[in-house]
């Protein structure tokens, strides 16, 4: 059986200013899309150019990564930055990282 690793993202845009939150099995690729999609308006990373990665989760299953990303796309603003800041306090981008 194929080891395969899932991820819960949450992408910005340069000023912060908007969240995007989602989940994938391949991180650079995803990340290559939303940066490919900028000023998509038919998506929301695209429309508020959410191509920055600030925050990631690895999964073994895409049950519990999936289950994950909805309980953390009802959460409130301040606890998504919360999220972040224990693991990236400064917002670093970290998409050299994964690319």
């Amino acid at each position: 059986m194929r080891n395969r690793n899932y991820y819960v993202y949450i992408t910005t845009n340069p000023s912060k200013t908007t969240l995007y939150v989602g989940v994938t099995n391949s991180l650079s690729r995803r990340l290559q899309e939303h940066l490919e999609n900028k000023n998509n308006k038919d998506s929301f990373a695209g429309k508020y150019f959410c191509y920055n990665l600030v925050y990631c989760e690895v999964y073994e299953t895409m049950a519990d990564a999936i289950r994950r990303e909805k309980g953390i796309k009802k959460w409130r603003r301040n606890k998504k930055t919360e999220l972040i800041e224990q693991q990236n306090p400064n917002w670093e981008f970290m998409n050299d990282e994964m690319l």
